[in-house]
């Protein structure tokens, strides 16, 4: 590796902005779940106005969402690899090992986010998966992209399916998941701060990382991380002419796709009779649909920050993109304090409508906090800690 430049590369504001939706996104989806803690008030209890209020919001708020804000964060998760690596990379420095160091880092703030999180946590599956992204850093585009499709396609659903046609009797691995989620409803509401604190780091992890497996999301984040890893390379964040062409087209051709394949995803696996359609090409058809619907979301994001009303419009977002793991991880520790029997307990009392204006709540404290803590900072208290934890023993990076 020859240094190019020690200059790093500039801060992209739409790429805080998009990390900051995703993560409001989340906030938003973790609310109406009650942070998996499905307890909700008995409908016949409420008006029926209300009960049609809350299946509006409940419908809507996944519709747009669910899969989706993750979907974004992984792929800013391998945008900011790219930068990582590259600014490393123009000082003649090979970022990979420490990428490494940073991915066991992350495995801590995982565990203190699942502490909270009944069932486990995305942030461990990135822990695993970012391993990818420390093996493809050197190889060519077309290879990464060629993985990252290969990944997207989800061999692994289409295997099982291939193989229940030629052998019926082929059954799915069955990971206990069900199971292990039931008890930890259980466990939950006992309100055993400490029982509910180990069993998540325990149980919940492996839970988590299980769903992940057999709900094809394992495969699809590595495939997310490539995407994004080729947007950093391809530089598509960045507002040229050229950049804006490639974004109008990726949001028509997504457009185009994403209602046949919600229809298809409706037929595999609303309507199949068979279990075997539904956990495979059913899952496929459902990961395709969503990607579909993310790329439309994320290029529209792009395009709209072009205009300066949007931008001041989502300005809000940038302070809270920046912050994202303290944002991340303190919603799940004011969510649990928020509905779960150890905290106050509102979680019999809050259906979908009352659970969004709460998410929206938990919000405006924390973008209230984000611009409070970056006035005085230049990272968010988890962010500083995980960046000097990471250039441990480095010196000047």
């Amino acid at each position: 590796m020859q240094p190019v430049s020690s200059a790093r590369a500039p801060r992209i504001e739409v790429v805080d902005a998009l990390r900051g939706f995703a993560v409001m996104a989340i906030l938003l989806v973790h609310s109406l779940e009650h942070f998996i803690f499905p307890v909700y008030p008995d409908p016949a209890a409420q008006p029926g106005w209300l009960n049609v209020l809350d299946s509006g919001v409940f419908s809507i708020t996944f519709s747009l969402f669910a899969g989706k804000a993750y979907a974004i964060f992984a792929l800013l998760f391998g945008f900011t690899f790219y930068i990582q690596y590259t600014n490393q990379e123009r000082k003649g420095k090979d970022f990979g090992y420490r990428f490494l160091w940073r991915l066991l880092l992350l495995s801590g703030f995982a565990t203190l986010n699942a502490a909270f999180f009944p069932a486990g946590d995305v942030l461990l599956l990135f822990c695993i998966v970012g391993i990818l992204l420390f093996v493809v850093r050197k190889w060519s585009d077309t290879a990464v992209a060629v993985t990252a499709a290969v990944l997207l396609f989800q061999p692994i659903e289409w295997y099982h399916y291939i193989a229940g046609l030629i052998r019926p009797g082929h059954a799915l691995p069955d990971w206990g998941v069900g199971e292990m989620y039931t008890y930890v409803a259980a466990y939950t509401q006992e309100g055993n701060f400490g029982k509910f604190v180990w069993e998540n780091i325990t149980l919940g992890q492996k839970a988590s990382f299980l769903w992940a497996v057999g709900a094809g999301r394992f495969l699809q984040t590595g495939g997310l991380f490539l995407t994004g890893l080729l947007i950093g390379r391809k530089q598509l964040f960045l507002s040229s002419e050229k950049n804006t062409r490639f974004w109008v087209k990726a949001l028509i051709g997504a457009a185009v796709l994403f209602a046949p394949l919600y229809q298809l995803k409706a037929e595999l696996t609303d309507a199949a009779q068979l279990e075997l359609i539904r956990t495979t090409v059913g899952t496929v058809a459902d990961m395709w649909q969503k990607f579909a619907f993310t790329v439309v979301l994320v290029a529209s994001f792009v395009l709209a920050y072009h205009t300066e009303k949007f931008r001041k419009l989502t300005s809000s977002l940038r302070f809270y993109g920046k912050m994202s793991l303290t944002n991340y991880i303190s919603q799940s520790i004011a969510g649990a304090l928020i509905y779960f029997p150890f905290g106050l307990y509102l979680a019999p009392r809050c259906g979908y409508t009352a659970s969004l204006l709460i998410g929206f709540a938990l919000l405006f404290v924390q973008v209230g906090f984000c611009k409070w803590w970056l006035a005085r900072h230049k990272q968010g208290p988890l962010e500083s800690l995980w960046h000097k934890l990471t250039w441990l023993g480095a010196g000047r990076n």
